[in-house]
């Protein structure tokens, strides 16, 4: 009877392991994807500025200053480390420079009016709302990770099987606030 006791024991033991252990995996792979999603989109936003770009050059030839700024910072971007913190600080510096590009729409009425330009910034504007969305997947999923880390029994094979908490997509304070997009 002892031995049957035991063997019950430690068969729930390991069921709960494999269950714990399934879970975490199911929950970082989930990470893994948002964060993916997220790269996604940046990199889309990345790909429409060329052209953004290009097309300001030839309304606003003199305001080159603000054209190599949005240009150095889609490169800072595109260089940034693969990771949270990595891509908050160069996304940041990439959306104030897009909204002092996007300001110069206001100086300049035929680019202002300019088909290119405007479904440009359409894009830009659309792009930023999936890159917020996606952020906010991404959040959801470190937190639900993160909660099942710290949960019981998991807590105990999460230790031993060396799971590590994840990081939030965290932006800085000045950029809190969506671009501004003025026609």
């Amino acid at each position: 009877m002892f031995l049957i006791i035991v063997v019950v024991i430690v068969a729930i033991l390991l069921l709960a392991a494999i269950l714990a252990y399934n879970g975490l995996i199911r929950r970082r792979n989930q990470i893994e994807n948002a964060w993916s999603q997220i790269d996604v989109q940046l990199k889309r936003r990345l790909d429409l500025i060329p052209n953004l770009v290009e097309t300001v050059k030839g309304y606003a030839a003199h305001e080159r200053e603000t054209l190599e700024a949005v240009i150095a910072a889609r490169n800072a971007a595109i260089e940034a480390p693969d990771t949270p913190a990595g891509q908050e600080g160069a996304n940041d510096m990439l959306s104030g420079a897009l909204r002092k590009l996007f300001a110069l729409s206001e100086a300049y009425p035929d680019l202002k009016a300019n088909q290119n330009f405007l479904a440009l910034q359409e894009e830009l504007t659309a792009t930023e709302g999936r890159v917020a969305y996606s952020r906010q997947f991404y959040n959801d999923s470190v937190l639900d990770y993160n909660n099942k880390l710290e949960q019981f029994p998991t807590v105990f094979f999460a230790r031993v099987m060396k799971f590590e908490r994840r990081e939030y997509f965290q932006a800085e304070e000045s950029a809190r606030t969506a671009p501004t997009v003025e026609f």
